[in-house]
Order: C-alpha cells, then sequence, then structure tokens
C-alpha cells in the first residue's frame, strides 16, 4: 500500500502529495518523505537540509525564494500546524507555463505538500495564526545564490485569499519583474 497520493498540477513538474494517515483510537502514523516512492515523483537527489518555521499571525507572507543555478534546489513543502496558501512560481526559461503560479492549500488536517522543481520560486500566505512550516531542501542554503521575486507583482497576478497582515521588509522589498527577465536554466 502506498502511503502517498502524488497529483500533477498545470505546472509540469510540480506535485501535489497526499499524506495517508494510519489511524485507530491512539492518534495517527503519517509518512513524511519516502525516497524510493519520491524518486518516482521527481525528487531523485538526497535531502541536505531540513528547515522549520513558525510564523505567528494569520495573513503573513513569506517569499517569493528561491537559488540561482547550480544551487537550484528541490524543495518538498509540509505545513506541520495551521493552514497555508503554498504559492510556487515557474521560473524555467523556455517553460510553456514561464511566470505562472499555482497555489495549494497545506495544513496540519488535509495533511497535503508540495514537491516543488529546481526552476520554481516558493512564498506563502498564512490563512491561521501560529503556522509552522517543515521545508526538506535537496541542496543547502548559499547565500550568493539566494533569490527573490516580491509576490505583490502585478505581472504575477497572485491572488492572495488574505490582505497581506506581516511581511519583512526584506520581502516587501524584493524587486518587480522586469522586461528583461528571461527566466532560469536548471
Amino acid at each position: 500500500m502506498s502511503r502517498f497520493d502524488c497529483i500533477d498540477t498545470p505546472l509540469n513538474g510540480l506535485k501535489v502529495i497526499q499524506r495517508k494517515a494510519i489511524e485507530d483510537d491512539r492518534g495517527f502514523l503519517s509518512r513524511i518523505f519516502c525516497a524510493e516512492a519520491f524518486a518516482e515523483y521527481g525528487f531523485k537527489k538526497t535531502i541536505n537540509q531540513i528547515n522549520q518555521t513558525l510564523t505567528r499571525q494569520k495573513g503573513s507572507v513569506r517569499g517569493l525564494h528561491y537559488q540561482l543555478p547550480p544551487h537550484a534546489e528541490i524543495k518538498f513543502v509540509s505545513c506541520i500546524k495551521g493552514e497555508v496558501l503554498d504559492i510556487a512560481v515557474d521560473l524555467r526559461k523556455d517553460s510553456p507555463t514561464f511566470l505562472q503560479w499555482y497555489g495549494e492549500i497545506l495544513s496540519e488536517s488535509n495533511r497535503r505538500s508540495l514537491l516543488i522543481p529546481e526552476g520554481f520560486a516558493h512564498g506563502f500566505q498564512t490563512l491561521a495564526d501560529n503556522c509552522e512550516m517543515l521545508y526538506l531542501h535537496s541542496a543547502p542554503y548559499v547565500k550568493e545564490a539566494e533569490a527573490a521575486m516580491n509576490i505583490s507583482d502585478p505581472k504575477l497576478a497572485i491572488k492572495l485569499p488574505l490582505t497581506i497582515t506581516d511581511r519583512s521588509e526584506r520581502d516587501a522589498s524584493h524587486p518587480m519583474i522586469n522586461n528583461n527577465f528571461e527566466g532560469i536554466v536548471v
């Protein structure tokens, strides 16, 4: 029996992973990651880093972040407490879905995750207070490879469900896309 369902999204390579729980009167067991299964879904690299975040205020925004090649990374993102709208934007040069975005509600109760391939920017908006996220990364963070986009960029036309209540000064000051941006090659 598979512990996961893998659901394709309109953006090639971006997957929603539905974690299946085994439940009884005591509670549940839910597998977060399985290298064998995830290789079939596109996560064919080793996990190099695991990060956890806490975002306290409902309506807060983090992102949109990515790392430039050769430090591009696959991310596997789960909400382990609360609820978020998780967003991925296709930045792959020559992709038929270049600069298109996809959003998925991730929550502790729906046990959904996003498997985000290299060449995507990632961010989220919290839909509850005290949201905790768990990130599995295929590459270590490299400050010199860090890049970002502004989630409010009209060219992306991301529809957030709530008014932004909080975001870092850094995230608010990320640049808008200029006409010379051709994407990234991964």
